[in-house]
């Protein structure tokens, strides 16, 4: 059963992502050391005792439909209950509707319990927070006085409805309409899919996040629009009344996260079912018309991140129960084992080598995760303080970090749950030890809020270039500074990190340099080649950088050791990603005839 590692995490904030520097020059408030520490034990108590219970429970039960209505896992509505009650929801929250307004970083810390605990429950409140923001930044204030104080405590919570059967990663085609009904609000008809909790029995009402296009609207993203359209509309004293014309279809049935419906989701045909006596989902405007994407993506943004947190998790939680079993499970001799009888396995080096790569891409990822958060706010900290400058540098920190967060570590969560699986043996491929649900439920993080391949595109085309280049440069300064911190520091524990620290630094650095002349002769589907390695190399230079970081800040002897192993066993790995970026377009060009359709 899963454990919060508290003092791990606890660690990784304020020694890694940079929390202590910020607490000690006032950035984040009031909060304190000893604030976060009993925040994040709280939440680790939670998460251990009364979420992770959940797990198998939601795997087994799914989320049966029945005449509209999802009924979720056993013991679900009662913990979620007790968990928003108890103010979690609103940890990150605006505190003019009732958040307790603490910062991003303590609000990803928290997630990554929720999540390693049961994913397919978390998910619930992950699509809530995105929905609060998008609403707070560009909602009008009827619709914030309205929403967000429910939505802020968890009484309700939010959905995003972007993609269409047609409409998938390419937001162009979407077709849903939303027609104006003279009064200020509109009437939206259409089909949404993949809808996470669009229908559950958990809260008393649904706040849908929907982009809709309007009759006049012009082709293409430019054209499309953000409406807010409730489960259920509000009475005058704000609680839940009609029943819009919105209903749930049908569930999915998936490979994994079994216990979170994923819905089918029909706006403008209500089966009979609606109590508005008219045609069409009734909603309200977010925004600007024809400026919806704008909108969504605040949303989007804070659930990659969240996503990213997400493959930390689950990889958490499988590295976990792989450690576990192999202290339990006994076979063969192994040469560092001197008790009688077969060893436990995590005595056979193999065994040792996998245990060992789960923790440090864990790690890695981790301090990449929270390093954005720590960037994003800075970055709020820098507006507060009226400092422009300062606020454009963290944001474009921010920027730059996201896709990584997203793509690196949920790409490592997959990963590290097939490795868990691997240690298991057989027995691991046999549902009732549970290292197969890690397995299967990590499969959608690199898939869902942007593919990775997206996310790698996003990092070379829209990322490396801003300010020209300046933010690529600073951030590849500091994490040399930490090199040079390793090589200054002369503690063996660290072996040959420094060198090949430095080493795939300079790789990641030439390889986008190379990715921007292409870019910058036009040489488009070169750069597009190379993005997905690129993201990898980058990726894995970070989390080394930061593993020593770790190294450096906290006790060599615990630490350093770590970050000596993934270096010399995958910084070699940057050098090989280089050439595949820098001279793998052509042939990619030159095999592309044998995709022909069978």
């Amino acid at each position: 059963m899963y454990r919060a590692p508290v003092s791990e995490i606890a660690f990784a904030l304020k020694n890694v992502a940079g929390m202590k520097q910020a607490l000690e020059a006032g950035k984040l408030g009031d909060l304190t050391e000893d604030l976060v520490d009993a925040v994040l034990e709280e939440a680790g108590k939670f998460a251990s005792e009364r979420i992770a219970p959940l797990n198998p429970v939601g795997d087994k039960h799914g989320t049966p439909l029945k005449d509209g209505v999802v009924t979720t896992p056993p013991g679900w509505k009662d913990t979620y209950t007790d968990w928003y009650q108890s103010g979690w929801n609103a940890i990150a929250g605006p505190e003019e509707f009732g958040g307790q307004g603490l910062p991003s970083m303590m609000a990803v810390a928290a997630s990554e319990m929720w999540n390693s605990a049961c994913e397919a429950w978390s998910l619930n409140p992950l699509l809530t927070i995105g929905a609060i923001e998008a609403l707070d930044k560009h909602g009008s204030e009827e619709l914030k006085q309205k929403y967000l104080e429910k939505l802020v405590s968890g009484e309700w919570t939010g959905t995003m409805n972007l993609t269409e059967p047609q409409a998938g990663s390419d937001l162009a085609a979407l077709k849903t309409r939303a027609e104006p009904a003279g009064d200020g609000t509109y009437r939206i008809f259409g089909q949404k899919i993949f809808i996470t909790y669009g229908e559950h029995d958990m809260t008393d009402n649904i706040c849908h996040l929907v982009l809709a296009r309007l009759p006049d609207a012009p082709a293409g993203t430019r054209g499309i629009s953000l409406f807010l359209a409730p489960k259920f509309l509000l009475n005058e004293d704000g609680t839940p009344g009609k029943r819009n014309d919105v209903f749930c279809q049908s569930v999915e049935h998936k490979l994994g996260i079994h216990g979170s419906p994923t819905c089918v989701m029909i706006y403008g045909d209500g089966w009979g079912k609606a109590e508005t006596g008219e045609a069409g989902a009734i909603g309200w405007l977010i925004g600007e018309e024809n400026r919806g994407l704008n909108c969504m993506f605040t949303m989007m943004n804070n659930a990659r991140l969240n996503v990213g947190i997400q493959g930390v998790a689950i990889a958490e939680a499988a590295y976990q129960h792989a450690l576990a079993y192999a202290h339990e499970r006994k076979q063969g001799k192994a040469p560092s084992y001197d008790g009688e009888g077969m060893a436990p396995i995590v005595h056979h080096p193999d065994v040792k080598r996998n245990l060992l790569t789960m923790k440090g891409m864990i790690r890695a990822a981790r301090g990449i995760c929270y390093s954005t958060a720590h960037a994003l706010d800075m970055a709020k900290a820098a507006e507060r303080e009226g400092d422009a400058e300062g606020a454009k540098f963290w944001s474009e920190r921010a920027s730059l970090l996201t896709p990584i967060a997203k793509a690196f570590s949920t790409d490592i969560g997959v990963e590290v749950a097939s490795i868990g699986v691997q240690i298991h043996g057989g027995m691991g491929f046999i549902e009732e030890t549970g290292a197969a649900q890690f397995l299967r439920d990590s499969r959608i993080n690199p898939i869902y809020e942007g593919t990775n391949g997206i996310q790698a595109i996003d990092l070379a085309v829209r990322k490396l270039p801003l300010s020209g280049g300046e933010a690529l440069k600073s951030l590849i300064g500091e994490l040399r500074e930490t090199a040079e911190q390793v090589r200054g520091s002369n503690a063996p524990e660290f072996g040959n990190t420094a060198a090949l620290l430095e080493s795939a630094l300079n790789e990641v650095e030439e390889t986008a340099a190379w990715l921007l002349k292409q870019i910058a002769d036009g040489k488009m589907d070169d750069a597009l080649a190379g993005a997905t390695p690129f993201l990898r190399q980058f990726g894995l230079a970070a989390g080394a950088a930061l593993l020593a970081r770790a190294g450096i800040n906290g006790d060599a002897s615990q630490h350093a050791p770590l970050a000596r192993f993934f270096a010399e066993n995958f910084l070699a790995e940057c050098s090989a990603l280089k050439q595949t970026v820098t001279g793998g377009a052509e042939s990619l060009a030159a095999a592309a005839a044998l995709l022909e359709a069978v």
